[in-house]
Protein backbone atom coordinates (compact mmCIF):
# COMPACT_ATOMS: atom_id res chain seq x y z
CA UNK A 1 0.00 0.00 0.00
CA UNK A 2 1.57 3.30 -1.14
CA UNK A 3 1.46 5.84 1.68
CA UNK A 4 2.79 8.58 -0.58
CA UNK A 5 -0.43 8.87 -2.58
CA UNK A 6 -1.60 12.49 -2.61
CA UNK A 7 -4.16 14.56 -4.49
CA UNK A 8 -1.49 17.07 -5.51
CA UNK A 9 -2.54 19.75 -3.02
CA UNK A 10 0.17 18.99 -0.48
CA UNK A 11 2.26 16.31 1.18
CA UNK A 12 0.88 12.82 1.63
CA UNK A 13 -1.09 12.44 4.85
CA UNK A 14 -2.36 8.85 4.98
CA UNK A 15 -5.33 8.17 7.24
CA UNK A 16 -4.60 6.55 10.60
CA UNK A 17 -6.81 4.11 12.49
CA UNK A 18 -6.14 4.11 16.23
CA UNK A 19 -7.44 1.16 18.24
CA UNK A 20 -7.99 1.62 21.97
CA UNK A 21 -9.30 -1.44 23.79
CA UNK A 22 -10.82 -0.57 27.15
CA UNK A 23 -12.21 -2.29 30.22
CA UNK A 24 -13.66 -0.35 33.17
CA UNK A 25 -11.21 2.58 33.15
CA UNK A 26 -13.37 5.53 32.02
CA UNK A 27 -11.25 8.32 33.50
CA UNK A 28 -8.00 6.99 32.07
CA UNK A 29 -9.70 6.32 28.74
CA UNK A 30 -10.73 9.96 28.40
CA UNK A 31 -7.13 11.08 29.00
CA UNK A 32 -5.82 8.61 26.38
CA UNK A 33 -8.47 9.68 23.88
CA UNK A 34 -7.84 13.38 24.45
CA UNK A 35 -4.14 12.87 23.68
CA UNK A 36 -4.98 11.09 20.41
CA UNK A 37 -7.39 13.85 19.38
CA UNK A 38 -4.74 16.47 20.19
CA UNK A 39 -2.13 15.16 17.75
CA UNK A 40 -0.37 17.71 15.52
CA UNK A 41 -0.82 15.43 12.49
CA UNK A 42 -3.03 17.12 9.89
CA UNK A 43 -4.38 13.96 8.26
CA UNK A 44 -7.38 11.89 9.31
CA UNK A 45 -7.09 10.13 12.66
CA UNK A 46 -10.02 7.81 13.31
CA UNK A 47 -10.07 6.28 16.78
CA UNK A 48 -12.00 3.09 17.45
CA UNK A 49 -12.83 2.57 21.11
CA UNK A 50 -13.47 -1.12 21.72
CA UNK A 51 -15.39 -1.79 24.93
CA UNK A 52 -14.49 -5.24 26.25
CA UNK A 53 -16.92 -6.82 28.75
CA UNK A 54 -18.06 -3.38 29.88
CA UNK A 55 -20.83 -0.92 29.06
CA UNK A 56 -20.32 1.03 25.84
CA UNK A 57 -20.10 4.83 26.22
CA UNK A 58 -21.71 6.34 23.11
CA UNK A 59 -21.11 9.89 24.37
CA UNK A 60 -17.49 9.54 23.25
CA UNK A 61 -18.40 9.28 19.55
CA UNK A 62 -17.13 12.15 17.43
CA UNK A 63 -17.05 13.22 13.76
CA UNK A 64 -15.24 16.51 13.29
CA UNK A 65 -13.30 16.62 10.02
CA UNK A 66 -9.95 14.94 10.47
CA UNK A 67 -10.78 13.68 13.95
CA UNK A 68 -13.30 10.87 14.33
CA UNK A 69 -14.17 8.56 17.22
CA UNK A 70 -16.11 5.33 16.69
CA UNK A 71 -17.40 3.25 19.60
CA UNK A 72 -17.93 -0.52 19.29
CA UNK A 73 -18.29 -3.68 21.37
CA UNK A 74 -15.67 -6.42 21.33
CA UNK A 75 -17.29 -9.00 19.06
CA UNK A 76 -14.45 -11.51 19.25
CA UNK A 77 -12.75 -13.42 22.07
CA UNK A 78 -13.22 -11.61 25.41
CA UNK A 79 -10.00 -9.92 26.47
CA UNK A 80 -7.39 -7.55 25.10
CA UNK A 81 -6.39 -9.62 22.06
CA UNK A 82 -9.96 -10.05 20.80
CA UNK A 83 -10.76 -6.40 21.50
CA UNK A 84 -7.77 -5.18 19.51
CA UNK A 85 -8.72 -7.44 16.62
CA UNK A 86 -12.31 -6.17 16.72
CA UNK A 87 -10.97 -2.65 16.29
CA UNK A 88 -8.55 -3.57 13.54
CA UNK A 89 -11.18 -5.40 11.48
CA UNK A 90 -13.81 -2.67 11.86
CA UNK A 91 -11.59 -0.06 10.18
CA UNK A 92 -9.76 0.37 6.88
CA UNK A 93 -7.06 3.09 7.01
CA UNK A 94 -3.66 2.21 5.50
CA UNK A 95 -1.96 2.69 8.88
CA UNK A 96 -3.05 1.24 12.23
CA UNK A 97 -1.83 2.34 15.65
CA UNK A 98 -2.51 1.00 19.14
CA UNK A 99 -2.90 2.82 22.43
CA UNK A 100 -3.62 1.27 25.82
CA UNK A 101 -6.44 2.96 27.72
CA UNK A 102 -4.09 4.02 30.53
CA UNK A 103 -1.39 5.55 28.33
CA UNK A 104 -0.99 9.02 26.82
CA UNK A 105 0.54 10.02 23.48
CA UNK A 106 2.66 13.15 23.21
CA UNK A 107 1.32 15.58 20.55
CA UNK A 108 3.83 14.83 17.78
CA UNK A 109 3.74 11.02 17.97
CA UNK A 110 1.64 10.35 14.87
CA UNK A 111 3.37 13.02 12.80
CA UNK A 112 6.83 11.68 13.62
CA UNK A 113 5.88 8.06 12.92
CA UNK A 114 4.14 8.74 9.62
CA UNK A 115 7.22 10.67 8.56
CA UNK A 116 9.45 7.73 9.51
CA UNK A 117 7.33 5.26 7.53
CA UNK A 118 7.27 7.55 4.50
CA UNK A 119 11.06 7.82 4.60
CA UNK A 120 11.50 4.05 5.05
CA UNK A 121 9.06 2.40 2.63
CA UNK A 122 10.59 -1.03 3.31
CA UNK A 123 9.67 -0.85 7.01
CA UNK A 124 6.40 -2.53 7.97
CA UNK A 125 6.14 -1.22 11.53
CA UNK A 126 7.19 1.87 13.48
CA UNK A 127 7.86 2.21 17.22
CA UNK A 128 8.94 5.06 19.51
CA UNK A 129 10.26 5.37 23.04
CA UNK A 130 8.30 5.81 26.26
CA UNK A 131 8.23 7.86 29.45
CA UNK A 132 7.52 5.42 32.28
CA UNK A 133 5.50 6.96 35.12
CA UNK A 134 5.41 5.11 38.43
CA UNK A 135 4.41 6.78 41.69
CA UNK A 136 6.41 10.03 41.70
CA UNK A 137 9.14 8.76 39.36
CA UNK A 138 9.62 9.16 35.61
CA UNK A 139 12.03 7.06 33.54
CA UNK A 140 12.73 7.65 29.85
CA UNK A 141 13.28 4.52 27.77
CA UNK A 142 14.05 4.84 24.05
CA UNK A 143 14.75 1.95 21.65
CA UNK A 144 17.56 2.19 19.16
CA UNK A 145 17.23 0.96 15.60
CA UNK A 146 19.68 -1.87 16.37
CA UNK A 147 17.46 -3.04 19.24
CA UNK A 148 14.57 -3.87 16.92
CA UNK A 149 15.87 -7.11 15.46
CA UNK A 150 14.44 -10.56 16.05
CA UNK A 151 17.58 -11.54 17.96
CA UNK A 152 17.38 -8.60 20.37
CA UNK A 153 13.62 -8.77 20.81
CA UNK A 154 13.68 -12.46 21.70
CA UNK A 155 16.65 -12.01 24.01
CA UNK A 156 15.67 -8.77 25.77
CA UNK A 157 12.02 -8.10 24.84
CA UNK A 158 12.88 -4.36 24.42
CA UNK A 159 9.99 -2.95 26.44
CA UNK A 160 11.02 0.50 25.22
CA UNK A 161 9.01 -0.47 22.12
CA UNK A 162 5.77 -0.57 24.09
CA UNK A 163 2.53 -1.62 22.30
CA UNK A 164 1.19 1.93 22.73
CA UNK A 165 4.04 3.12 20.49
CA UNK A 166 3.24 0.75 17.61
CA UNK A 167 2.13 1.96 14.19
CA UNK A 168 1.87 -0.65 11.42
CA UNK A 169 0.94 -0.81 7.75
CA UNK A 170 -2.49 -2.43 7.45
CA UNK A 171 -1.50 -4.67 4.55
CA UNK A 172 1.35 -6.09 6.68
CA UNK A 173 -0.91 -6.43 9.73
CA UNK A 174 -3.49 -8.39 7.75
CA UNK A 175 -0.78 -10.19 5.78
CA UNK A 176 2.63 -11.47 6.88
CA UNK A 177 2.46 -10.27 10.50
CA UNK A 178 -1.11 -11.28 11.27
CA UNK A 179 -3.67 -10.21 13.83
CA UNK A 180 -3.21 -10.37 17.59
CA UNK A 181 -3.16 -13.99 18.81
CA UNK A 182 -6.43 -14.62 20.68
CA UNK A 183 -5.27 -18.05 21.90
CA UNK A 184 -2.67 -16.66 24.32
CA UNK A 185 -3.85 -17.39 27.87
CA UNK A 186 -5.56 -14.31 29.29
CA UNK A 187 -4.10 -12.19 26.43
CA UNK A 188 -0.97 -11.90 28.60
CA UNK A 189 2.10 -11.15 26.49
CA UNK A 190 0.06 -10.76 23.29
CA UNK A 191 2.14 -7.68 22.48
CA UNK A 192 5.41 -9.63 22.81
CA UNK A 193 4.11 -12.41 20.57
CA UNK A 194 2.97 -9.84 17.99
CA UNK A 195 6.23 -7.86 17.96
CA UNK A 196 8.21 -11.08 17.44
CA UNK A 197 6.04 -11.86 14.42
CA UNK A 198 6.49 -8.30 13.18
CA UNK A 199 10.28 -8.72 13.38
CA UNK A 200 10.05 -11.99 11.48
CA UNK A 201 8.00 -10.29 8.76
CA UNK A 202 10.08 -7.18 8.17
CA UNK A 203 11.95 -4.18 9.55
CA UNK A 204 11.00 -1.31 11.88
CA UNK A 205 11.10 2.43 11.37
CA UNK A 206 12.33 3.50 14.82
CA UNK A 207 11.65 7.02 16.07
CA UNK A 208 14.30 7.39 18.75
CA UNK A 209 12.24 9.72 20.94
CA UNK A 210 10.04 9.15 23.99
CA UNK A 211 6.58 9.96 22.60
CA UNK A 212 4.24 7.98 24.89
CA UNK A 213 3.61 8.31 28.62
CA UNK A 214 3.10 4.85 30.12
CA UNK A 215 1.56 4.43 33.56
CA UNK A 216 3.65 1.58 34.97
CA UNK A 217 2.30 -0.99 37.37
CA UNK A 218 -1.36 -0.36 36.47
CA UNK A 219 -1.59 -3.26 34.05
CA UNK A 220 -4.59 -5.51 34.49
CA UNK A 221 -2.09 -8.41 34.19
CA UNK A 222 0.64 -7.18 36.52
CA UNK A 223 0.00 -9.76 39.27
CA UNK A 224 -2.02 -12.50 37.58
CA UNK A 225 0.72 -14.98 38.28
CA UNK A 226 -0.97 -18.18 37.03
CA UNK A 227 -1.91 -16.44 33.78
CA UNK A 228 1.73 -15.39 33.43
CA UNK A 229 2.92 -18.98 33.89
CA UNK A 230 0.40 -20.28 31.36
CA UNK A 231 1.32 -17.57 28.84
CA UNK A 232 5.05 -18.29 29.13
CA UNK A 233 4.38 -21.98 28.51
CA UNK A 234 2.32 -21.04 25.45
CA UNK A 235 5.06 -18.77 24.08
CA UNK A 236 7.76 -21.40 24.61
CA UNK A 237 5.69 -23.93 22.68
CA UNK A 238 4.77 -21.50 19.89
CA UNK A 239 8.16 -19.90 19.19
CA UNK A 240 11.12 -22.27 18.65
CA UNK A 241 13.37 -19.21 18.39
CA UNK A 242 13.41 -18.93 22.21
CA UNK A 243 15.07 -22.33 22.46
CA UNK A 244 17.88 -21.23 20.14
CA UNK A 245 19.32 -18.64 22.55
CA UNK A 246 20.25 -19.50 26.18
CA UNK A 247 19.81 -15.89 27.27
CA UNK A 248 16.32 -15.71 25.75
CA UNK A 249 15.30 -19.05 27.21
CA UNK A 250 16.78 -18.18 30.59
CA UNK A 251 14.84 -14.92 30.74
CA UNK A 252 11.52 -16.71 30.20
CA UNK A 253 12.47 -19.50 32.61
CA UNK A 254 13.39 -16.85 35.19
CA UNK A 255 10.08 -15.03 34.76
CA UNK A 256 8.26 -18.34 35.10
CA UNK A 257 10.18 -19.11 38.30
CA UNK A 258 9.31 -15.70 39.74
CA UNK A 259 5.61 -16.14 38.96
CA UNK A 260 5.60 -19.57 40.59
CA UNK A 261 7.29 -18.13 43.67
CA UNK A 262 4.73 -15.32 43.83
CA UNK A 263 1.99 -17.96 43.66
CA UNK A 264 3.48 -19.61 46.74
CA UNK A 265 4.48 -22.75 44.83
CA UNK A 266 7.79 -22.99 46.63
CA UNK A 267 9.10 -26.34 45.35
CA UNK A 268 8.10 -25.66 41.75
CA UNK A 269 9.69 -22.21 41.91
CA UNK A 270 12.97 -23.54 43.24
CA UNK A 271 13.06 -26.27 40.57
CA UNK A 272 12.41 -23.66 37.87
CA UNK A 273 15.08 -21.39 39.36
CA UNK A 274 17.55 -24.29 39.18
CA UNK A 275 16.59 -24.96 35.56
CA UNK A 276 17.08 -21.27 34.79
CA UNK A 277 20.59 -21.24 36.22
CA UNK A 278 21.49 -24.32 34.20
CA UNK A 279 20.38 -22.50 31.04
CA UNK A 280 21.95 -19.15 31.91
CA UNK A 281 23.81 -18.72 35.19
CA UNK A 282 23.71 -14.93 34.80
CA UNK A 283 19.90 -14.72 34.71
CA UNK A 284 19.10 -12.62 37.80
CA UNK A 285 15.42 -13.57 37.88
CA UNK A 286 16.43 -17.07 38.98
CA UNK A 287 17.95 -15.69 42.18
CA UNK A 288 15.10 -13.25 42.78
CA UNK A 289 12.61 -16.09 42.39
CA UNK A 290 14.55 -18.24 44.83
CA UNK A 291 14.61 -15.38 47.35
CA UNK A 292 10.82 -15.05 47.09
CA UNK A 293 10.32 -18.81 47.33
CA UNK A 294 12.50 -18.92 50.46
CA UNK A 295 10.49 -15.99 51.89
CA UNK A 296 13.52 -13.73 52.14
CA UNK A 297 11.63 -10.96 50.32
CA UNK A 298 8.13 -10.54 48.93
CA UNK A 299 7.30 -10.56 45.23
CA UNK A 300 5.39 -7.32 45.71
CA UNK A 301 8.43 -5.52 47.14
CA UNK A 302 10.65 -6.65 44.27
CA UNK A 303 8.00 -5.62 41.74
CA UNK A 304 7.71 -2.17 43.33
CA UNK A 305 11.49 -1.73 43.22
CA UNK A 306 11.56 -2.69 39.53
CA UNK A 307 8.64 -0.40 38.67
CA UNK A 308 10.34 2.51 40.41
CA UNK A 309 13.20 2.09 37.91
CA UNK A 310 10.78 1.92 34.99
CA UNK A 311 11.17 -1.82 34.58
CA UNK A 312 9.41 -5.09 35.24
CA UNK A 313 10.52 -8.58 36.24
Amino acid sequence: MDLNTTDGTGPARPAIDVVIATHNRPEMLRIALSAVLGQTYEGLIRTTLVFDRTEVDRTLELDEGNRQVVVIDNTRTPGLAGARNSGILSSDAPLVAFCDDDDEWLPTKVERQVGALLREPQALTSVTGIIVEYSDHETVRVPRAQDMTLHELVRNRVMEAHPSTVMVRRDALLGPIGLVDEEIPGSYGEDFDWIIRAAQAGSFAVVEEALVKVLWGQSLFSQKWQTIVDSIDYMLAKHPVFHEDPQALGRLFGRRAFALAALGERKAALRQSSDTVRVNVKERRAYLAAAVALRLVSAERLMAMAHRRGRGI
